[in-house]
């Protein structure tokens, strides 16, 4: 079992990550003072690892209330937050309960904003199920929900208590789900971390065939990325930013489909083509990155390409993002680990390069 700590002052928190985390979550859980009640937000995807975790809880005197809620994107509603909050004055939660996120990245978006304005905040602990939310989304402390129209337009920064990584559970992930992840585990590997690069370039096969071992340095690897990150800038107005590689076309592309189209990796690898086809365009990375990058997600299981919106509802979904300003902001490569944001990208240029990836309009 490996430890990462995300150092933010005032609000250190653990993310442990290994084989049988789930099962030692008594042991795991920081002081929770006088609690006696836990409320875990699932979805039905992993309805198969409540019995377990609440039986941990149970070793640590917290008794559990399921909330389920919507698998995916649909449960990050105004409709299912509003219905959580309900649910939770019903059963009297209070501030000092544990409010628990079972299961992927939506989950855990969902669940932490509940956390963060029920009460003005309650204690939240995050036990993500998939790669997406184990390597990335349950580490730093967004939550949000959705609107029609955006992604995450809802939301606050709020932190866990601690972060239980079960690598376990990702040998039950649908194959779709797993590749999902992958990409961002790819966007650590292109933008902040060569060595892992290599690695991947050289033999995915180990982390493919979700080998136990590899799958914990590969999380403990992603997590320790991200942890470094968070601490030295915890609201996105720096390095930070660097994590949204491949995000913003990704976002989009989210929107646009209502969030049941291409899943969230699906969409950020789209993105991260775009970005190196973008970054090539403008002269910022030499030739050569963007055949590398689809080299490197082909290789583990991703398309980099298919069809796209028209041009128009592509850059009408850029206008709805959160960092628009005047013009669209990317996170572009100098290179492989060298990443630079770009400002107020226009109109003209973006829709230069979607034409070239085949969009109409």
């Amino acid at each position: 079992m490996e430890r990462v700590t995300v150092p933010i002052p005032g609000r250190s928190y653990d993310v442990m990550i290994g084989a049988g985390v789930a099962a030692a979550a008594a042991e795991l859980l920081p002081d929770i003072g006088a609690a006696t009640r836990a409320f875990v937000v699932f979805d039905q995807a992993v309805a198969g690892w409540l019995a377990p975790l609440q039986e941990a809880l149970a070793d640590r005197g917290l008794h559990t209330y399921p909330l389920a809620v919507p698998s995916g994107e649909q449960a990050k509603s105004m409709d299912v937050y509003g219905t959580l909050l309900h649910q939770l004055a019903t059963q009297e939660a209070h501030r000092d309960d544990l409010l628990l996120a079972l299961g992927g990245g939506s989950v855990g978006d969902l669940a932490g904003f509940v956390a963060s304005t029920y009460m003005r905040g309650m204690r939240f602990a995050q036990a993500p199920t998939t790669l997406v939310a184990q390597v990335d989304a349950a580490i730093g402390g967004k939550t949000a929900v959705n609107l029609p129209e955006g992604k995450n337009l809802v939301g606050s920064f709020y932190q866990p208590i601690v972060v239980l990584c079960d690598v376990e559970a990702l040998a039950t992930l649908a194959d779709r789900d797993y590749r999902s992840g992958l990409a961002e585990v790819a966007k650590y590997a292109l933008a902040l971390d060569v060595e892992l690069l290599a690695e991947l370039e050289t033999d995915p096969g180990p982390v493919l065939s979700r080998d136990t071992g590899a799958l914990t340095r590969l999380v403990t690897r992603c997590v320790a990325i991200k942890a470094r990150t968070v601490a030295a800038d915890e609201r996105d107005a720096g390095e930070r930013l660097f994590l949204n590689y491949g995000h913003t076309l990704g976002h989009a592309l989210e929107r646009i489909d209502a969030f049941e189209g291409r899943s969230h990796g699906e969409a950020v690898a789209i993105g991260m083509v775009f970005a190196a086809r973008l970054a090539e365009r403008r002269g910022i990375a030499e030739p050569g990155l963007a055949p590398r990058t689809v080299r490197l997600l082909s290789s583990l299981g991703l398309e980099t390409g298919g069809p796209l919106p028209p041009v128009r509802d592509i850059l009408a979904a850029f206008r709805m993002d959160k960092k628009y300003a005047g013009g669209v902001r990317f996170v572009l490569l100098v290179n492989v680990g060298r990443p630079r944001v770009v400002e107020g990208v226009g109109d003209d240029e973006l829709a230069a390069v979607l034409r070239e990836m085949g969009a109409t309009g």
